[in-house]
């Protein structure tokens, strides 16, 4: 018998439960890959300087790179009349130049390709009633956000157009701060959404920590002093550990007045901040495992969950060890980067595992 009508008529749920769920599940986990590659891309476009290459920002023209030699020379001549050019890359060949350009011009375009991989087949879902209720606003509100964050993005850049020879180290928080927010709300519905197709869990006596949700919070707090470090240029200042050059409180801690813009416009300080928070990151790890490791009402799950936390916290400490010896090799830097925002997914799995438990 031939089936007639749409998918809210035939079905109360619009399709929730009829292979659809999974479907969404996958699509949020590949939107999710594409984010951490774009922060990933980021890092690579930051480290090599290239983020004032393309000194416009068109949405749309934008997509097209240059093709001839006079498209080359213009983009090249645009780039010219920046101060970072004429301070600091004065003289660089077009080779040079196109080198930087496509760095930029490739985190672009993955920005593009990551909005119209979360916008089409949103669409798509929606359209054949795929969405579980509630959902759809909230996927909505996630695609505002990604919008925002290419106005975001151009509004970095344009600080570095002008006064300077590079971009906000504020505007560049804001900038890579949001980029995480975006992973973990993708990472937290895809996770509830994959929940909601699994069976309940039995009830628990005792009320969720509220360990695993500081421990995400301080990581955010820690991605904010991360960008401050990357746009004070701190990784190459006292590239020693565990001292600062000899001294835990380095003599210029407080080198700049008034005193309270040191944390943001004193690279020492910048760099000192990231040091201390990243061990309290370490220590709340350590204070997590060793609750779910005590009590015996926890789940195997949380366990091995924590247990992942923990090893992924030691390996990005370990990594911004290395990365702050060798003052901060490109290669180590885009690594330290995408590591911070894979522990990222691994602290959002496992609050989610533990809210899913309580």
């Amino acid at each position: 018998m031939a089936v007639s009508g749409t998918a809210k008529e035939r079905g109360g749920t619009v399709g929730w439960g009829q292979g659809w769920d999974q479907a969404v599940v996958v699509w949020l986990w590949v939107i999710a890959g594409l984010v951490l590659a774009m922060i990933t891309v980021g890092g690579a476009t930051r480290l090599t300087d290239s983020g004032l290459s393309i000194t416009e920002w068109q949405p749309i023209l934008g997509t097209i790179p240059p093709f001839t030699e006079a498209q080359w020379q213009e983009a090249l001549e645009k780039y010219r009349q920046i101060p970072q050019y004429q301070l600091i890359n004065k003289g660089m060949s077009l080779e040079d130049f196109k080198f930087i350009f496509w760095w930029e011009w490739g985190h672009r375009f993955l920005g593009r390709i990551i909005g119209l991989a979360f916008a089409l087949p949103l669409l798509a879902f929606w359209f054949v009633g795929a969405l579980k209720p509630g959902y759809g606003l909230k996927f909505l509100g996630v695609l505002a956000l990604g919008g925002l964050q290419g106005v975001i993005g151009w509004y970095m850049v344009k600080s570095g157009l002008v006064d300077r020879v590079d971009v906000s180290q504020y505007r560049l928080a804001l900038h890579l701060t949001v980029a995480f927010v975006i992973l973990a709300l993708v990472v937290w519905l895809a996770l509830d959404l994959a929940k909601s197709s699994r069976s309940a869990s039995p009830s628990r006596i005792e009320a969720p920590s509220r360990l695993p949700g500081l421990i995400v919070a301080v990581l955010f707090v820690q991605v904010v002093l991360g960008a401050f470090v990357a746009g004070l240029k701190g990784g190459l200042v006292y590239n020693t550990w565990p001292s600062m050059n000899g001294a835990f409180l380095p003599y210029d801690l407080w080198a700049i007045e008034p005193w309270y813009l040191n944390p943001f416009e004193n690279a020492v300080m910048a760099q000192f901040n990231h040091r201390l928070v990243a061990y309290a990151i370490t220590a709340l790890a350590a204070l997590e495992l060793w609750r779910t490791l005590r009590n015996a009402a926890r789940s195997g799950a949380e366990t091995r969950s924590a247990a992942l936390l923990m090893a992924g916290v030691l390996a990005q400490v370990a990594l911004g060890i290395w990365t702050l010896l060798a003052a901060v090799p490109i290669g180590l830097g885009i690594v330290h980067q995408a590591a911070a925002a894979v522990l990222l997914v691994i602290a959002v799995r496992h609050l989610h595992i533990v809210k899913r438990n309580a």
